[in-house]
């Protein structure tokens, strides 16, 4: 198999009581293993089994819908995962921090506006801080399991922090009260992990 469930970086606890454990195992063992399997067997046996998902998201719009739901629902909580921590929370410093100042006027600012972007994204998706290709920093939200890598994005550029609106994210703790849920995730941010993608 070219890609791989990855572990989580704390356990399915971790990030209680902001996200419960419970959905956590949910969502990563059922949800991400089954993008993970499908993302794999909508590849195997095409030219598309030797690239990355970045090389595949690339030209994705050329991609069948199993590679681009798929491949877009494994790579995406893939960062997930990596933005997220138990030790999470409060605000950026240094370069990112300076980089959300530049762009949305302040840190509060740039929350609001991320925060908006996931509660009124219609449906299922998510919201995105993105990198563009200028180096500036951007709020956007996709459909689906779609992302700023894809060639079929509104905003394209290098995803470095994103939330999950799908409802089987939120929906045992915090049923249809999706704004509950976006303003818990701010508790739980990994600002260290978005400042090194943010470099990267």
């Amino acid at each position: 198999m070219a890609f791989t469930l990855p572990k989580l970086p704390y356990s399915y606890d971790g990030l209680e009581p902001y996200i419960d454990a419970r959905t956590m195992e949910i969502h990563h063992t059922k949800h991400h293993a089954a993008y993970t399997a499908k993302f794999n067997e909508a590849i195997s046996g095409t030219p598309l089994e030797s690239k990355t998902a970045e090389e595949i998201f690339a030209n994705i719009s050329t991609a069948s819908p199993a590679v681009r739901n798929n491949g877009g629902g494994y790579y995406n909580h893939c960062l997930f995962w990596e933005i997220m921590s138990p030790k999470g929370g409060g605000e950026p410093t240094g370069d990112l921090l300076q980089a959300i100042n530049k762009a949305f006027g302040s840190f509060d600012a740039f929350k609001e506006k991320f925060s908006t972007a996931a509660a009124t994204r219609f449906g299922s998706g998510w919201a995105w801080l993105v990198k563009d290709n200028s180096g500036n920093l951007v709020v956007t939200s996709s459909p689906n399991q779609d992302n700023p890598l894809m060639d079929v994005a509104e905003v394209k550029g290098t995803p470095i922090l994103t939330i999950d609106v799908w409802e089987h994210a939120y929906y045992l703790k915090y049923q249809n009260l999706r704004p509950d849920y976006i303003s818990a995730f701010w508790n739980v941010v990994n600002w260290e992990e978005v400042a090194r993608r943010f470099k990267g």
